[in-house]
């Protein structure tokens, strides 16, 4: 196959992209669009110019590191992650446009490189358990529903990859917070933090700068691991119920 690639190159955070184009043959239809990338990489550096940054780390699609705009689209034309995307996907002579994640919590820092640590900051906020270190109980001596153990494991499958904020036409991120909220909020090991939890998580979600939800649904479309519209609706009831018992005290 045959590509034109329209890449976006900016050299650091306070430098202007700009798109620039590139010419790339030989690709096997079998390989992924990481690789693909990488051979223009190793074209880049045998000329002696600068290769693109992106980021990957697994590449097995749970990690959600590679996250790139794929003409247009978050992670590309399929449902997936940018690493578990193939050049089949793809025609020969087909133009392909490559930008990063675009939203104001996720700046630039290098080509397709964004700083996602505001993702980590809600985390901290909010996303975790007190059970005592060396006295929890084994897992397995505390009953769960199966209805709430699905429930569960549906959110906690999100892998953070931020595809929801990049597809939403607002930049919002109630897609992630609250699939981490929905995870642990319906577990027994998560009920003492229930109320803190959502407040504090939304609220870093506020600080960080993402924009508000809007439910155009964007989000859930765009979402490799498919964590569904309605844990914005449970968010939405969590975080009611956490204000109002707030309130009464």
């Amino acid at each position: 196959m045959k590509l034109t690639l329209r890449v976006w190159r900016q050299r650091n955070a306070d430098a202007e992209g700009a798109m620039s184009t590139y010419e790339v043959d030989g690709i096997s239809s079998d390989m992924s669009f990481l690789e693909m990338l990488d051979t223009l990489n190793e074209e880049l550096i045998l000329n002696g110019e600068d290769p693109v940054a992106f980021d990957h780390d697994c590449r097995e699609g749970i990690c959600g590191a590679c996250s790139l705009v794929i003409n247009g689209d978050a992670h590309g034309p399929e449902r997936t992650t940018t690493c578990q995307l193939h050049m089949r996907s793809f025609k020969d002579g087909d133009t392909i446009d490559i930008e990063p994640w675009r939203a104001s919590a996720f700046p630039v820092i290098k080509d397709l490189v964004v700083d996602r640590s505001a993702f980590d900051r809600i985390i901290q906020a909010g996303g975790y358990i007190t059970a005592p270190t060396g006295a929890a109980p084994e897992a397995h001596a505390t009953p769960v529903p199966k209805p709430d153990a699905d429930f569960a494991f549906e959110h906690a499958e999100c892998i953070g990859c931020g595809a929801c904020v990049a597809a939403c036409p607002n930049g919002a991120a109630m897609l992630f917070t609250s699939a981490k909220v929905s995870h642990l909020n319906v577990l027994p090991q998560g009920a003492p933090e229930r109320e803190t939890r959502v407040l504090d998580m939304v609220a870093q979600m506020d600080e960080e700068g993402f924009g508000g939800c809007t439910l155009t649904g964007e989000c859930a479309t765009a979402c490799p691991k498919g964590i569904p519209l309605m844990s914005i609706t449970n968010m939405n009831k969590e975080w009611l119920r956490a204000t109002r018992k707030a309130g009464k005290r």
